[in-house]
Parts: structure tokens; C-alpha cells; sequence
């Protein structure tokens, strides 16, 4: 690259508002960036929120608990005892490991829950029937999340 090329670089980055340039020819790579010390800017802060107006809901009597749910209260719960992903059975092509209307007993295998690629066996810890399993197959499970509702014998 010629040196009157790189000089006449230079005056194009000092007389535009271009603050850097690079230039590549072969090999050879120059690159020019402009000092901007005495250039002001202007700063602005974030657009002024709109105002907004909430009006509180009207108060109504108590609902009373679906019979459903109350029902539930009544069942032992399993519950994840980590976060991770809820499986059903130990791969794809398997049969789960208990479905509802299934006897249990204790230390039986109910799922699996996969926590940075662990798989972890939950187990029952009561005798009885399976009666509901909360949680999806490959789904996302919390920690102390019920999985499984237990009719206990």
C-alpha cells in the first residue's frame, strides 16, 4: 500500500464524522480510528412513562372450594424432591413406571426426575393407589412441586 494512500486515509477520517476505518490490501492491514475528545453529545434519559390509572376490583363474597379440589386435600401428595424434568419411564420406548389406578408400596419407583443430566428415581413412601399424576411426561418440574396424589390403604 502506498504511504500517500494511508496519508490520504487519514485526511478523509479527519475532515468526516467517520470515527473508524480499516483497510485491508493482501497482507498488509491498516487501520485508523479518530479521537473524539472534543465532541459533545447530548444524553437522554428514558421517555416519561404515561400515566396509568387502575381502578381495584369491585369486592365479592368468597368463592367456595370446587368439591374437586377440596377432595384432593385428602390424598397424600409426592412431591419432587428437586428441580429438573419429570419423566414417567426410565426411556421413550417404555412402559411408565405406575399409572393411575395402580397399588403401590413403599420404595416403589414412580418417576424419574432428570436434573443436569442425573436421573433421579423418586420412590413411594406410603402404601396405596395412585389416583392422579399431576405433572405432564418431559415436563419442568420445582422443587417441593406435587407429582403424583396417593389414596392411602
Amino acid at each position: 500500500m502506498d504511504l500517500n494512500l494511508i496519508k490520504k486515509l487519514i485526511k478523509i477520517v479527519e475532515q468526516s464524522e467517520i470515527t473508524d476505518l480499516s483497510v485491508e490490501e493482501g497482507e498488509l492491514k491498516v487501520s485508523i480510528t479518530k479521537s473524539s475528545n472534543n465532541q459533545k453529545y447530548a444524553v437522554m434519559g428514558p421517555p416519561p412513562m404515561p400515566a396509568v390509572s387502575y381502578q381495584a376490583p369491585a369486592p365479592s363474597a368468597a368463592p367456595a372450594p370446587a368439591p374437586a379440589q377440596a377432595q384432593e386435600n385428602n390424598y397424600h401428595e409426592i412431591k419432587s424432591p428437586i428441580v429438573g424434568t419429570f419423566y414417567k419411564a426410565s426411556s421413550p420406548e417404555s412402559e411408565p413406571f405406575v399409572k393411575v389406578g395402580d397399588h403401590i408400596k413403599p420404595g416403589m419407583v414412580l418417576c424419574i426426575v432428570e436434573a443436569m443430566k442425573l436421573m433421579n428415581e423418586i420412590e413411594s413412601d406410603v402404601s396405596g393407589k395412585i389416583v392422579k399424576i399431576l405433572v405432564d411426561n418431559a415436563s419442568p418440574v420445582e422443587y417441593n412441586q406435587p407429582l403424583f396424589l396417593i389414596e392411602e390403604e
